[in-house]
């Protein structure tokens, strides 16, 4: 299949259709039998191209011995898959009534559309005679091949096994511990050599391992010695004895380690002393620490309770001044009320001062008229007079006319004193009008006089009212701050407290300590001294 491959590929990677032509490249495959005869050649098979399901070029013969160019695809696996599904199939296919081992590619164009097949094929009763074939010849070589190496393993075991046996008994000797046993063929240069040599190195290996056992059962006997006065001095220290030293029965292979171990004892003799002279000190010290802090703490307390004390009154100062700022603002507002009520009085006053003066100017105006009314009834009287003095001329023809004169110069009369009266009751009214004024002015003098006071007074007050409001806030700071050192202060007396408690903790902790410490038994010398030990030889030891 690959060679028919390489020879349609050697045209062109791409192949198309036109109508029942099929092309690669520009190679028309439609008779074209050099692919098809270069498989029957190379391999001995058959090859055919399909265009669709119809036969193009194949060397396929049909029983005339022509070639089966034209005749479709018999139906079958081969077909369903390799043009129904597009794949590849690989198996046993009848071709023109012949059975033979088969393999069919689908060929695609550019857009994978299965327009074509290529197949090879191989007749399957040839493949399997040439597999029997195959088969017989294999069979011979392999039998000529297996009596030829028999033969050349039976002469090589003669020529280079012979001196196995006593190069096995020599093996023998030195597996049994016979390390001077001597081991032969060491003279030769072949595989048998190279395992003497092996041999020999293997026994002087033995050799050496003999010695190093010696050393190392000698090295034993000084380790227990060294472990069993180690652990004899472990045992001691672990019970308190910290005088116990390494001695000279030490062996002398361990003497670096019997130093550093009497080192180590006694810079922990100096230790355990040096501990002893500190928990004294220490203990004093946590005393005093848990005296100071328990009078710190009660002082503290005191401090807490009076910063308490404090901030409560300033509390209740600033709810005081607040009040008070309070009832300045009420009186300020109070103030503007009074002071808008009086300035109503002041307007309703002015709208009476008008009013009067416009009944004042009305009385005016009431005095011309009784003034015409008197006019009036004077020249009536008059006339009447003249008329009466008419009547008498004219005689009893003018008597009544005469009496009408008598009454109408009575009425004028009486129209005289009624205008006189008038004029005297008006003269009171405007003298009273006058009076209403001067009063009214009076009192829209007082009222301003009272808005001007007031209008002090509301300043004042609104001072007042704002002074308070800055008191109150200053307060209401040295509260918050009181407050907080008063947080502080209490803080402050937890700390002491726990202070005090962790300096009791501690003096306690020092006394176990202390009662430790003793439990060792040091060497008997000054504590100072010991103490200069450790600090030379502390720094010496870390080196």
């Amino acid at each position: 299949m690959r060679v028919a491959w390489d020879v349609l590929r050697g045209q062109g990677d791409e192949f198309r259709a036109e109508g029942d032509d099929l092309y690669v490249g520009d190679k028309k495959l439609n008779d074209w039998t050099q692919p098809v005869d270069l498989v029957k050649t190379l391999v001995g098979g058959t090859a055919t191209v399909f265009r669709g399901d119809k036969r193009i070029t194949t060397n396929v013969t049909k029983p005339d011995g022509t070639r089966a160019v034209g005749t479709p695809l018999a139906a079958g696996p081969a077909r369903d898959t390799v043009l129904g599904k597009g794949e590849a199939f690989r198996g046993d296919a009848d071709i023109l009534g012949r059975a033979f081992f088969t393999a069919y590619d689908p060929i695609k164009d550019k857009n994978g559309k299965v327009i074509g097949v290529l197949y090879v094929g191989i007749p399957k009763d040839e493949a399997l005679a040439a597999v029997a074939s195959l088969r017989w010849s294999m069979g011979i070589g392999v039998l000529l091949a297996t009596l030829l190496i028999t033969g050349v393993i039976f002469a090589l075991n003669r020529a280079m096994f012979r001196p196995l046996g006593s190069m096995n008994a020599a093996m023998q000797d030195l597996a049994k511990g016979a390390t001077s046993t001597d081991i032969p063929g060491r003279e030769r240069r072949d595989e048998i050599g190279r395992m003497a040599e092996a041999l020999v190195s293997f026994r002087d290996a033995a050799i050496a391992r003999e010695r190093i056992e010696a050393s190392s059962r000698a090295s034993d006997a000084e380790r227990q010695t060294a472990m069993a006065v180690l652990n004899e001095s472990l045992r001691c220290v672990s019970q308190g004895d910290l005088s116990t030293t390494l001695g000279a029965s030490f062996p002398a292979s361990y003497a670096e380690l019997r130093t550093n171990f009497n080192d180590a004892l006694g810079a922990l003799s100096t230790l355990v002393g040096t501990v002893l002279d500190s928990t004294d000190t220490i203990r004093n010290g946590a005393t005093e620490i848990a005296t100071a802090s328990e009078d710190l703490a009660r002082r503290t307390e005191s401090n807490a309770a009076s910063l308490e004390e404090t901030a409560a009154a300033v509390t209740q100062m600033n709810g005081r001044v607040g009040e008070t700022a309070s009832a300045a603002t009420r009186t300020v507002e109070r103030a503007d009320g009074a002071i808008t009520i009086v300035s109503g009085g002041r307007a309703v006053a002015d709208q009476a001062v008008q009013a009067m003066s416009r009944v004042a100017a009305g009385a005016k105006g009431i005095d011309s008229v009784i003034e015409g009314l008197d006019k009036i009834a004077f020249q009536t009287r008059v006339l009447a007079m003249n008329a009466a003095v008419e009547a008498g001329r004219a005689g009893e023809a003018g008597r009544g006319f005469a009496v009408v004169a008598d009454l109408v110069s009575a009425l004028a009369m009486r129209s005289e004193e009624e205008a006189a009266r008038a004029r005297d009751q008006l003269t009171a009214t405007q003298t009273d009008i006058v009076s209403a004024v001067d009063a009214v002015e009076k009192v829209d003098s007082a009222l301003s006089e009272i808005v001007g006071t007031v209008g002090e007074v509301h300043g004042l007050v609104a001072r007042i009212a704002t002074d308070n409001s800055a008191q109150s806030s200053a307060i209401g700071e040295i509260s918050t701050a009181i407050g907080a050192m008063d947080r502080s202060t209490q803080q402050n007396a937890a700390m002491v407290e726990e202070t005090s408690a962790a300096a009791r903790n501690l003096s306690e902790q020092v006394d176990r300590l202390a009662t430790q410490a003793r439990a060792f038994r040091v060497q008997e010398e000054p504590r100072t001294a010991r103490r200069d030990v450790f600090e030379v030889a502390g720094p010496t030891t870390a080196q």
